[in-house]
């Protein structure tokens, strides 16, 4: 398991990849777009959320942070990117019945916003904001999802 900051931003992720890439002089830099993976027909986004990331990493000096654009379509759910909100710790690991543990502990007296569920980037996705306000995202398949999708574009 591994706790790493994950960095949200309104639209400019890319250029903060940019970034911090160049100021960390970072070993690995992973990116993938909403564009990326297969869409619901049933519910097309638009063509400028299309384009903004997704989900990122950066590593260096034997550390990692990641990060990723907040849908204007999801701010209903998100809040408002500001400063101060945009920063939120993940909790990457395999073991899930682990992670819907530390999940269900950090709920407490928080608030939900997405609950543990399958998605098609992680077969265990969720995310809230405990007591403390502290914002947490759970995912038992991060580091697949981005090596899977950037396999499959190239």
């Amino acid at each position: 398991m591994s706790a790493i900051a994950y960095l949200n931003f309104d639209g400019n992720a890319e250029q903060a990849i940019e970034f911090y890439s160049e100021a960390f002089h970072a070993t690995e830099v992973k990116q993938v777009r909403f564009g990326d993976i297969p869409q619901d027909p049933n519910y097309p986004m638009p063509e400028n959320e299309l384009k903004m990331i997704m989900e990122s990493s950066i590593e260096f000096a034997g550390g990692k942070i990641m990060m990723s654009d907040i849908l204007p379509s999801m701010k209903a759910v998100t809040g408002e990117v500001i400063k101060g909100n945009n920063i939120l710790i993940s909790l990457v690991m395999d073991d899930k019945s682990k992670l819907e543990q530390y999940f269900k502990s950090l709920s407490v007296g928080g608030h939900v916003t997405m609950p543990l569920s399958a998605y098609p980037w992680s077969s265990c996705f969720g995310t809230l904001i405990d007591q403390f306000g502290v914002n947490w995202k759970f995912n038992s398949d991060a580091d697949q999802f981005l090596d899977n999708v950037i396999s499959n574009r190239s």
